[in-house]
């Protein structure tokens, strides 16, 4: 057996998984858009260890970051739920993030927003 002759080892993840990974995290994004006020997305960049990921950060400075390894899937939130989109590289992390953290670092309580959030429209 030559050196390039070896068989490629198979795909750990079938699509099946991929496309239920991607709707997991499809759904993740939405109702943390929808459960909070003032989210705006922040791409991160791909590195050597992690693929790219999408940071929500609310006006509150709660967070969530998910990978995504389809950018279509954050276009298409960005544009039906109308949030802005910015590159973390060009605009930094939001000071309200850091703010939060620290909060949660220290054990303090956290802003609560208004839980009266007015219906989403479909």
């Amino acid at each position: 057996m030559g050196w390039f002759s070896r068989r490629k080892a198979a795909p750990t993840e079938g699509r099946a998984e991929q496309r239920a990974e991607v709707n997991r995290v499809r759904e993740h994004l939405e109702d943390f858009i929808r459960t909070r006020r003032g989210v705006e997305a922040f791409v991160e960049p791909a590195t050597t260890m992690n693929p790219p990921t999408v940071l929500l950060i609310a006006s509150s400075g709660e967070w969530t970051r998910r990978r995504v390894l389809n950018p279509v899937v954050l276009r298409e939130l960005s544009e039906r739920l109308m949030i802005p989109v910015y590159d973390i590289q060009q605009v930094g992390y939001p000071q309200r993030m850091r703010d939060w953290n620290e909060r949660a670092k220290r054990g303090l309580p956290q802003p609560v927003e208004d839980t009266e959030l007015p219906p989403w429209p479909q």
